[in-house]
């Protein structure tokens, strides 16, 4: 049984006010429909000041699903440690982690994106140390306990649901994200399928004497759209998966390694690629995949279109699977 998962983004680069707001409470519709038909989490991201209206607000979003759903987890993947206050990135996460009885996963990485920090007015060559405190305030912050926090005491209350504290993994694909996570005894989420990465980190965790585990993509891991015709299914909404495809590819360096990444320029060379796939229900059983990355809201796609992917997901794949 393959992990299962819908990535929720909430790009629109064409959207008003009203249909964004349409778009948000769809996306909550089909998160209450993929609770429903056994998913395993709903996954959604950080950018900020995205002319696409990409989603900024990723815990929020996560509370709206937790009071949507009943079982289904949401991975924040990933959350920008930097541009956050730990104290009240701490208290947030506390109350999402109590509210859904545990199912929030924080995945906490950098970011790639300097404008980003330079809208927040957050010094982009201090991000490691940055990063550094907010993840020892988390862990600090939520024992519940007095601690020192910048030359003064502070307490945060309340203490979360899950113990010793709320699923928290470090991003990142570099050897510094690896160090980090290893020298805190987190698990560690590499970006990108890295065994190379995998395995310094665990040398890192002997090094440290700590213990950790691995998140990591599969090697292949394509982000599916269903449809009982694909041809047609590219020929009237490729150009959703293209803008998508476009935004990443003009916000990473070459020295960014993503499970994402495309250098596709038109939506036949994106097909080829297949980094984004367009699947019969069968053809998306038969991929044998570890995992199965759903994005049936990708790029602005309509609402309409969303769904019937979805369903096609959860009425003819899902029971194939053993959901």
């Amino acid at each position: 049984m393959p992990f299962t998962v819908v990535r929720f983004n909430l790009v629109d680069p064409g959207a008003t006010p009203e249909s964004l707001s349409e778009r948000y409470r769809a996306a909550l519709a089909m998160a209450a429909y993929a609770d429903g038909r056994g998913v395993d989490t709903i996954q959604t991201e950080e950018h900020h000041g995205a002319a696409n209206n990409w989603l900024p607000s990723p815990f929020a979003f996560a509370g709206a699903v937790f009071g949507a759903t009943k079982r289904i987890a949401v991975t924040v993947s990933a959350a920008i440690g930097p541009l956050h206050d730990p104290l009240r990135l701490a208290e947030e996460i506390a109350v999402l982690d109590l509210l859904s009885g545990g199912r929030l996963v924080t995945v906490a990485g950098i970011g790639y994106r300097p404008e980003e920090y330079e809208e927040r007015g957050v010094d982009w060559g201090r991000r490691g140390k940055l990063q550094d405190l907010l993840l020892e305030t988390l862990l600090r912050a939520w024992t519940g306990e007095p601690f020192t926090y910048r030359g003064r005491t502070v307490r945060i209350t309340p203490r979360p649901f899950t113990q010793p504290h709320p699923l928290l993994l470090v991003g990142g694909s570099s050897q510094a994200a690896a160090r980090r996570a290893a020298r805190l005894g987190l698990p560690f989420f590499p970006s990108a399928h890295l065994p190379g990465l995998e395995t310094y980190y665990r040398e890192r965790c002997a090094e440290y004497g700590t213990e950790g585990w691995t998140m990591m993509p599969a090697k292949e891991t394509p982000l599916l759209h269903l449809s009982e015709d694909p041809d047609g299914c590219w020929a009237r909404y490729g150009e959703h998966f293209l803008h998508e495809a476009r935004t990443y590819a003009s916000w990473q360096s070459k020295d960014i390694r993503s499970a994402v990444r495309s250098t596709a320029s038109t939506v036949a060379e994106l097909r080829a690629e297949g980094v984004y796939r367009i699947v019969t229900p069968d053809e998306c059983v038969a991929l044998g995949l570890e995992s199965m990355v759903l994005h049936p809201l990708c790029g602005g796609m309509p609402v309409d279109e969303a769904w019937r992917s979805l369903r096609l997901f959860g009425e003819d794949v899902l029971p194939r699977l053993g959901a």
